[in-house]
């Protein structure tokens, strides 16, 4: 590559740059890991990052989008409310006119995300789209490790079991589709999920024997969990948010695992007691 053009604002090089939108949560840090791993530079999209981003300000969006060869795209509040779609798009056709063609979008198995991943491919981007189910992580980094530390872990998931997947194994495809320079990961929709399907029950009893405490899932209803959320001082709108993704998550329509990760690295996925385990051994979980 032999750009002569620095960015004045991280003093690197133009068209070097990827940029990672939610670099600071769950994913978009452990795709920054890898980028920076591999000698990239990464350019954060975030509201508190120089130059700033927010999804609820276009204006932002060209600094944050000026002198990148890529962008990872990670929608929020969720890809899955009204308005995301729209915005995706925007987004994706926004990036085009800055000559950054290698879109990846992050998605969810969820018929709500479907419209976002439609503005993404008829946006004329070179995109990858990584649809994953539920996150292992929100067990750990997310308002359910509270409840695991209460001892009652009250989510309404039914009796319906998710193959949760590991955000280790997201952002590695992730990583590998930004990365990519052959066009492997080209126009593919990797469907990402752990090797097999657990419930509540199944998840609660494997920390309870990592971390030797003692951990119940107790059942409870969508209404009372929303009502919990707002008792508890949430927003409503969030609340609402919230137990929508729940009741899409855990309906039961997608289930089965997938072999998305194996599509997208030739392996195969992190098995969720491998992640417990893992987890247990930095003290998380400990009170």
């Amino acid at each position: 590559m032999t750009n002569t053009t620095t960015n004045p604002t991280t003093n690197t090089t133009v068209n070097d740059e990827i940029l990672v939108l939610g670099g600071t949560g769950k994913i978009g840090r452990r795709v920054a890991e890898r980028l920076t791993s591999h000698g990239v530079p990464v350019r954060i999209g975030s509201r508190s990052a120089t130059p700033p981003f927010d999804w609820e300000d276009p204006a932002t969006w060209d600094a944050a989008l000026a002198g990148v060869r890529a962008a990872f795209i990670v929608y929020s509040p969720d890809i899955s409310v009204p308005g995301a779609a729209e915005a995706v798009g925007a987004f994706a056709r926004r990036a085009l006119a800055h000559g950054v063609r290698r879109l990846v979008l992050l998605s969810a198995v969820m018929d709500s995300a479907l419209p976002a991943e439609s503005a993404l491919r008829d946006s004329g981007a070179d995109w990858t789209i990584v649809s994953c189910r539920w996150f292992a992580q929100n067990f750990s980094e997310e308002f359910v490790r509270d409840l695991i530390l209460g001892g009652e872990v009250t989510l309404p998931t039914g009796d319906q079991a998710e193959p949760f997947v590991d955000a280790e194994d997201i952002a590695d495809v992730a990583a590998a589709a930004l990365l990519d320079t052959t066009g492997r990961h080209s126009g593919r929709r990797y469907e990402l999920s752990g090797p097999r399907a657990l419930t509540l029950a199944d998840v609660t009893a494997q920390i309870a024997k990592a971390t030797g405490r003692e951990l119940h899932d107790v059942p409870i209803t969508p209404a009372d969990f929303r009502q919990g959320m707002v008792e508890a001082g949430l927003p409503p709108e969030f609340a609402e948010l919230v137990t929508g993704i729940f009741l899409e998550t855990f309906s039961g329509k997608e289930a089965a695992p997938t072999d998305g990760v194996r599509q997208a690295l030739g392996r195969e996925p992190r098995d969720f007691p491998d992640y417990v385990r893992r987890t247990a051994a930095t003290g998380v979980w400990d009170v």
